[in-house]
C-alpha cells in the first residue's frame, strides 16, 4: 500500500469565479483552537458575527446569520422558506445562475413563471413590471451579480416596485457582497444569501442569509412545513437567536474565519473597499482591452470583480486555461452554459483585487496569448493598466 505524503498543493493564484485566495489574517484567524459550539464564548462570537452581518449587508433584519453550509445553501433557505406548493414566484434569469433558481424554485412545488433576458445582459423595472402585473406573485428572485456572464444588475426601485404588487424581493448577492454595494434596507430587500469565498475574502462553506420582518411574517403564515428540517427558518432562528436552542454543531473555525474576514471589511470601509474594486477593475480592463479582449457584458454593467472576457478568435479556451495554470499557477473560469468554450472569467475578488494581481496576471496572459498564436502588441496589457493607475495617482 502506497503511503500518502504529507498535504502540499502547488501555490495558486485563484482568479477565477470563485474561491478567491483568502485574506492572511483570515486564515491566520482559523487556527485559533476550538470552542464548543454552546460555549458561552463561542456564542458571543456568533454575536458579533451577527452584528458584523448586518453591517456589511447594510440592514437592521435582526434574522442575520450564515447558514452552515456553501452559497447554494442561502439559495434554497431563501426559496424553500418562502414558497409552498403552488405559491407563484418569478425568477428573473440572465445566466446559469438564474437558471438554477428556476430549477430549486421548482422543487418546492411552486408555480414559477421565468422571465428571461439574453445571457449577458440585465433587466429594467418596465419588463419587471410587466410580469408582476400580470402574475402577482408571492415572490420575486433575481441575481444582483450574474458570476456567469459578469453582468450587474441594478436593484435600486426593485423593492418598492415589489412591495407594491404584495410581492416579496428575493436577491442573490454571492458575487456582490464585499464587492460592490450591497444595499438591503435602502434597496427594501425581502431576502439575501450570499457566500464566504468571494468579497469576504474567506474559505468557502457558509453562506451568509438577511431575512426582513416582512418575510419572517410570510414563513409564520405558511400553511405547510418546510420541506428541509435543515435549512428551516422557524429552527434556525432558535439557534441564533436569544434562545440558542441546539440544531447543529456549527462550524466552529468557519465562524472563526468569516468573522475575521467581516471585519476586515468593516476596518477598510464599505465605501473604500466598493471603490478599490472598481480602480483595479478598470485597470484590468485597460489591459484587457489593450490585448484585444471584449466583455461579454454591456459596458454599463460590467461586474468589476468578475471581469467575463470572450476568448481571443483562434485561441482555445482549455489550453489557455491549462498554460495560465501549469505555467504561472494562475486559475481563471470558463464560461458556463451559453458561453462555455466562449468566455474567460477573470475575478478580482476581495484580497485579490490589487494592483500587483493585476500586473502579474496581465503579463501572464500575454505569454500564455502569444503562445497560443493570438496577434497583440507586446507589453500593451501591463503598459495599459499601468497608464491608469498612474492617471489615478496624478
Amino acid at each position: 500500500m502506497s503511503t500518502i505524503g504529507q498535504l502540499n498543493p502547488s501555490p495558486r493564484l485563484l482568479l477565477g469565479p470563485g474561491p478567491s485566495d483568502a485574506h492572511p489574517r483570515v486564515l491566520t484567524a482559523m487556527t485559533t483552537p476550538l470552542l464548543g459550539h454552546l460555549d458561552p464564548q463561542f456564542l458571543q462570537i456568533m454575536d458579533e458575527t451577527q452584528d458584523l452581518l448586518r453591517a456589511t449587508f447594510q440592514t437592521s433584519n435582526r434574522l442575520t446569520f450564515p447558514i452552515s453550509a456553501t452559497g447554494m445553501a442561502g439559495m434554497e433557505t431563501c426559496l424553500v422558506n418562502l414558497l409552498e406548493p403552488g405559491d407563484r414566484i418569478v425568477v428573473c434569469a440572465k445566466g446559469f445562475f438564474g437558471q438554477r433558481m428556476i430549477e430549486v424554485a421548482g422543487r418546492t412545488g411552486a408555480d414559477v413563471t421565468a422571465l428571461q433576458r439574453p445571457w449577458g445582459e440585465v433587466f429594467d423595472l418596465n419588463q419587471i413590471r410587466e410580469v408582476l402585473a400580470t402574475v402577482r406573485p408571492k415572490v420575486l428572485s433575481i441575481v444582483h451579480a450574474e458570476t456567469s456572464t459578469g453582468a450587474w444588475q441594478p436593484l435600486e426601485g426593485l423593492g418598492a416596485l415589489c412591495h407594491e404588487f404584495g410581492t416579496l424581493l428575493v436577491i442573490d448577492t454571492v458575487t456582490s457582497l464585499g464587492c460592490v454595494p450591497v444595499c438591503l434596507d435602502a434597496w427594501q430587500v425581502d431576502a439575501a444569501y450570499s457566500c464566504s469565498q468571494k468579497g469576504l475574502g474567506c474559505p468557502p462553506g457558509l453562506a451568509p442569509v438577511s431575512f426582513s420582518d416582512r418575510a419572517l411574517e410570510a414563513m409564520r403564515a405558511r400553511k405547510t412545513r418546510v420541506q428541509s428540517w435543515y435549512l428551516d427558518l422557524a429552527i434556525l432562528e432558535k439557534y441564533w437567536g436569544p434562545e440558542r436552542l441546539y440544531h447543529h454543531t456549527a462550524p466552529i473555525t468557519m465562524i472563526y474565519a468569516l468573522r475575521e474576514g467581516l471585519r476586515i471589511v468593516q476596518e477598510e470601509g464599505l465605501d473604500t473597499r466598493w471603490a478599490r474594486h472598481m480602480r483595479n477593475h478598470l485597470a484590468l480592463k485597460a489591459g484587457l482591452t489593450a490585448l484585444g479582449m471584449r466583455y461579454t457584458a454591456a459596458e454599463g454593467n460590467q461586474l468589476p470583480q468578475l471581469n467575463a472576457v470572450r476568448i481571443p478568435e483562434g485561441v482555445d479556451d482549455l489550453a489557455g486555461r491549462k498554460l495560465l495554470l501549469d505555467e504561472f499557477g494562475i486559475e481563471v473560469g470558463g464560461g458556463l452554459g451559453e458561453f462555455k468554450g466562449k468566455a474567460w472569467r477573470i475575478g478580482l475578488m476581495g484580497y485579490n483585487s490589487r494592483p500587483g494581481v493585476v500586473l502579474h496576471f496581465l503579463g501572464a496572459l500575454e505569454q500564455c496569448l502569444q503562445r497560443l498564436g493570438a496577434s497583440l502588441t507586446p507589453g500593451a496589457g501591463v503598459a495599459a493598466a499601468n497608464a491608469f493607475y498612474r492617471g489615478q495617482a496624478s
